[in-house]
């Protein structure tokens, strides 16, 4: 079978789904690979790289995506990229049935088999093929770094011949796997550092990473998922959630949000009235921004100032760390295309259902959508 690594055309991606260290695996398995020309230039991957590693480099976008089995993507395609790719191929690549239907259903209709990263599933089994959380790990770190360069301030203390400078607040909101790591990336950079989340069970880890974890009594026992996903909450619950907000943006220079809900629009959060209680000159950084924003006044794709706030709605953070990013998206790749290598038939991939991993990922097959 052959492997196809296209150019990202979306604008502003600057991933690759394979890297020249991981064209070897696959070809140890008995692929082909094949990667479009340029397509890992932003991401420090040239095309010497990948010919050196092995793959054949293509200049021909469409021939490459005409020819190919399987394509390895990090944003989904096109519906003209859809209508380019080999009639019962399979796609790999971030896929969200809910907002990317159009190009679900186009891919349905060539009977292309597509399974969504979006969907890999948060069991042990499953960690290395995470993408959620190896991109959300890169988005919560690179918030902070933005938090901070929006920031008049400073984060950490500083005690010069000018006098001492008390150390910057930053407020975490949601302690999944990007909240944990801008949490933990705040603390090293010197911030007091303070995080809510309607998980209880995440207190720990927030404690563990040297930041103080704030507390409301909510009505419901149960705020998770079996994803490991925060519920959405009742009317009440809610209601206590705002008035905690309330009172502690106000006194914060960093707010970074995290909230998501799977394949829904993310959960407001900040209200407005927020907004103009928070001090002039701080920051909201909202990582929602893609499905919406956990802010009312964030604007996906732009920064915006509202009172003297800073509200940054910034895309696709994890692009802009590019490398790094490409790197451990592609291991998730490289090692989910491993449990599908039939192996009773070298270079073959068999997409089993049944499989605890494969299943659950798997959006498209055989003509049928399953979401």
């Amino acid at each position: 079978m052959k492997i196809g690594i296209p150019k990202e055309i979306v604008e502003h991606e600057r991933r690759v789904a394979l890297v020249p260290a991981l064209v070897g695996k696959l070809q140890d398995a008995g692929f082909e690979v094949r990667v479009e020309a340029g397509a890992g230039v932003h991401a420090g991957a040239l095309d010497a790289d990948y010919r050196e590693a092995g793959a054949a480099v293509v200049e021909d976008a469409a021939a490459l995506t005409g020819d190919s089995d399987v394509l390895l993507k990090v944003q989904p395609p096109t519906v003209d990229e859809v209508a380019r790719m080999k009639e019962g191929a399979i796609l790999v690549s971030f896929l969200q049935p809910v907002r990317d239907r159009g190009v679900l259903e186009a891919l349905n209709a060539r009977k292309i088999t597509a399974l969504s990263m979006h969907r890999v599933p948060r069991i042990t089994r499953a960690q290395s093929m995470d993408a959620l959380s190896s991109q959300s790990n890169i988005a919560g770190y690179k918030a902070v770094l933005v938090g901070a360069a929006e920031l008049g301030k400073l984060l950490p203390m500083m005690t010069t011949a000018a006098g001492t400078i008390r150390p910057s607040s930053v407020f975490v909101l949601g302690a999944g796997v990007a909240g944990l790591q801008a949490i933990a990336t705040a603390r090293r950079l010197g911030a007091v550092v303070s995080a809510f989340d309607v998980r209880p069970v995440v207190k720990e880890q927030v404690e563990s990473l040297g930041a103080k974890f704030l507390e409301v009594e909510l009505a419901e026992a149960e705020t998770e998922t079996a994803g490991g996903y925060a519920k959405e909450l009742s009317e009440e619950s809610h209601r206590r959630e705002q008035e905690l907000l309330r009172k502690t943006l106000g006194a914060v220079d960093i707010v970074i949000t995290t909230a998501l809900i799977p394949d829904k629009p993310a959960p407001k959060l900040i209200t407005g009235e927020m907004v103009e209680g928070m001090r002039p000159g701080s920051v909201i950084v909202d990582l929602a921004a893609e499905t919406g924003g956990n802010c009312e006044l964030t604007e996906p794709g732009r920064t915006i100032a509202s009172g003297g706030v800073t509200i940054v709605g910034h895309l696709n953070l994890p692009s802009t760390v590019a490398v790094h990013a490409s790197q451990m998206y592609a291991r998730n790749v490289v090692t989910l295309i491993g449990e599908m290598v039939d192996p009773e038939n070298a270079g073959r991939l068999r997409v089993d259902l049944d499989n605890d991993v494969v299943g659950p990922s798997t959006v498209a097959h055989a003509g049928e959508i399953r979401t």
